[in-house]
């Protein structure tokens, strides 16, 4: 179960890059009724949405040269330059090398050896996301991979994460992430890994990690989103023993879940 009690290898903040910040904005407030709060004029648009006064998340503008727009995890670490020579060593790959945010904290972004971007902070005087497990706010990660065998033994060797595999029918399996220390014995977890079936890697999809946000009402929240321009991935769906949960991609190209249920704002 996510918390904002972070400790090293949880997630602790998700940032959206956009090509249009105002845009992104308007869509989700209209869908999560998050409201946006700019880091101040030398942040270069940065900025974060909040819920209630909390932050719930950040969004900023599309840095690096032909990036598509998308949410990034954040997970921490207690030092992000050694976490960066564990990347290293495990054969993931550097894109924004270890770098002070004034005095919020420090980040450092990376992509993993499937092809997957993920980031880690270290933090400063801002510790994490100040709102999770609740109702329109992060409740879990999940990341689909083009190889699962080698994404696990990555996350391992950085993390230090375990894995509770759970048959999905046929071949499929998915990993529940937990994080030593993560949380208390019974926790269902922090996230998940999917192995991509078949016809998706033929058909060219490639690795990468999104969030679900938790919702009180899966259809309503999904109807909100494609009224506002979304496009659907997955339709809203029952998943015995999980709940009800949705997949798309906001008017920018982001994907992100919705999921009422397990884990969720229950």
């Amino acid at each position: 179960m996510l918390t904002t009690q972070y400790v090293p290898g949880t997630p602790n903040w998700l940032d959206l890059g956009t090509p249009d910040i105002d845009a992104a904005v308007d869509f989700y407030a209209g869908v999560f009724g998050w409201t946006f709060q700019s880091a101040g004029p030398e942040a270069g648009g940065y900025g974060f949405f909040q819920l209630d006064g909390k932050t719930v998340g950040a969004v900023g503008p599309l840095m690096e040269e032909g990036a598509s727009s998308a949410w990034t995890a954040y997970f921490q670490a207690a030092d992000a330059d050694a976490t960066t020579k564990a990347v290293q060593q495990a054969g993931g790959a550097v894109r924004v090398q270890p770098m002070d945010v004034f005095t919020a904290g420090r980040l450092a972004a990376f992509t993993d050896p499937t092809g997957a971007d993920f980031a880690v902070w270290q933090p400063g005087d801002t510790r994490g996301l100040e709102t999770v497990m609740e109702a329109n706010t992060l409740c879990w990660t999940e990341l689909y991979t083009t190889d699962s065998a080698a994404a696990k033994d990555f996350y391992t060797s950085v993390f230090s994460w375990d894995y509770q595999d759970m048959p999905m029918g046929g071949d499929m399996v998915y990993s529940v992430v937990s994080s030593p220390g993560g949380g208390k014995e019974g926790d269902t977890g922090q996230g998940g890994i999917m192995q991509l079936p078949k016809e998706n890697l033929q058909a060219g999809s490639t690795s990468e990690w999104h969030p679900y946000f938790g919702v009180t009402d899966c259809d309503a929240t999904f109807a909100a989103a494609t009224s506002r321009g979304a496009t659907v991935l997955i339709p809203p769906s029952n998943a015995p023993g999980v709940g009800r949960l949705a997949m798309l991609k906001d008017p920018a190209g982001a994907p992100f879940a919705l999921i009422k249920g397990e884990p969720s704002t229950d």
